[in-house]
């Protein structure tokens, strides 16, 4: 049985998994670097900084020392994309062998052009390992609002143990035996979501996002069959799913890059001001060399990265993938 689930990472997704799981009659130990913070979640059972209008559950239970979620019969990995191999790397020590890891965390590490499944290989290996993903807003989920989500691994036993743990009434989840076509979906739907935001801040319509949204399923397809996903993972929740969410509502941190960027503020001074992490940010990036490297097109990907991290102007961008040549569907 697993009754017992640390979640690395108290932000707010971190949070709402935290309250899933209580609801779901388990027990929850949140860790997170900021020893006030896990004093509030001990003491106020409020998170003011990441989930600001939740009240938790008194049984959550928060802690600044990696070292209390050993005795975890499951860690969930709740941590920004980009710092997964360094915390991940620091638990090697603390946790047994068969403890399984569920990935929590959306994006691909930059440098190396991994998924979160291959980093966590790495950095901690010989663990079982999962992916939880899907439309998720956290405040809806820490709300108890209705939400599906899909759990995948290699292991349909693992997959199915966690999903009993996990699932409640409100909180659903599906299985899946396809982590890499999860994973794809789950990272690429970020930076998708950043161009629809683009499009909104700039007022080029609801027809413009539609096909953004389109064009941009067929380039997260693409990419999960180049990494050896399946087409039909990508047509559920953790990919069409999740990108219809990301690209239509300002609650996504995506998003709302994306807008305010659109409507003519600057990256560097957006990037600044932001407490929370946008991962389509970083995950531009790496999609794009990744593609690069697979030897497919990701124009709408690639198109993101160029503003973002290139310089590039938001108009020239957009005349240039409306110029692109006309091409079957």
């Amino acid at each position: 049985m697993i009754e017992r689930i640390g979640i690395l990472g108290a932000g707010a997704w971190g949070t709402a998994l935290a309250a899933a799981v209580t609801t779901a009659g388990r027990q929850a130990l949140l860790w997170t670097r900021n020893a006030e913070l896990a004093q509030e979640i001990n003491e106020d059972h409020s998170n003011s900084v990441y989930l600001p209008r939740a009240h938790l559950d008194p049984s959550i239970r928060a802690t600044s020392d990696a070292a209390d979620l050993s005795g975890s019969d499951a860690l969930l990995l709740v941590v920004p994309a980009q710092h997964l191999r360094v915390i991940a790397g620091g638990l090697d020590a603390i946790l047994p062998k068969d403890t399984p890891l569920v990935l929590c965390c959306k994006g691909i590490e930059r440098n190396s052009g991994k998924l979160m499944t291959e980093v966590a290989a790495e950095a901690l290996p010989g663990r079982p390992l999962a992916v939880l993903s899907g439309p998720t807003f956290a405040a809806e989920v820490a709300s108890g609002l209705p939400t599906a989500v899909t759990l995948a691994s290699e292991d349909s036993g693992l997959a199915a143990a966690l999903a009993e743990s996990l699932g409640n009434r409100s909180f659903r989840p599906y299985l899946s035996n396809d982590p890499t076509g999860v994973e794809v979906g789950g990272a690429v739907k970020n930076v998708i979501a950043i161009a629809c935001g683009i499009v909104q801040g700039r007022a080029l319509g609801d027809n413009a996002r539609a096909a953004l949204i389109t064009r941009g399923l067929a380039e997260i397809v693409r990419l999960g069959l180049a990494k050896g996903g399946r087409s039909e993972t990508l047509m559920g929740l953790s990919g069409f799913g999740d990108l219809t969410l990301t690209c239509t509502a300002v609650q996504s941190r995506n998003y709302a890059l994306g807008l305010a960027l659109g409507e003519g503020a600057d990256f560097e001074d957006l990037m600044s001001v932001r407490l929370t992490v946008a991962e389509g940010v970083e995950s531009a990036a790496a999609v794009t060399t990744l593609a690069k490297t697979l030897g497919i097109e990701m124009p709408i990907s690639k198109a993101v990265n160029a503003i973002l991290h290139q310089g590039a102007d938001i108009d020239a961008v957009i005349g240039s993938l409306l110029a692109r040549p006309f091409t079957t569907e």
